[in-house]
């Protein structure tokens, strides 16, 4: 794996993470104040949301670049297959 396809997929996995760290720990405030959404959480916490998201996202992208890398995966045997069952129909 190349750097621009690690830096890639590092932001990939990061997205895919923080879509399902952002609800951990999210409280709606019992009583709303005028003008507030009513499902906004009282706390959003971000900066740890963030902080938990990159180290999750790193060891993730570890494990899947040593996937790559062995050979577990490989996107190129992966494409080739596709392109192929694309002609056969």
């Amino acid at each position: 794996m190349g750097w621009f396809s690690g830096i890639v997929v590092y932001l990939l996995i990061w997205w895919v993470v923080l879509f399902t760290v952002l609800p951990w720990k999210s409280r709606p405030p019992a009583r709303p104040g005028r003008g507030h959404a009513a499902s906004a959480p009282k706390t959003p916490n971000l900066g740890i949301k963030f902080a938990v998201t990159t180290v999750i996202a790193a060891f993730l992208w570890v494990v899947v670049y040593i996937l790559i890398e062995k050979g577990y995966i490989d996107y190129r045997a992966i494409a080739m297959q596709m392109m192929q069952e694309d002609h056969a129909r």
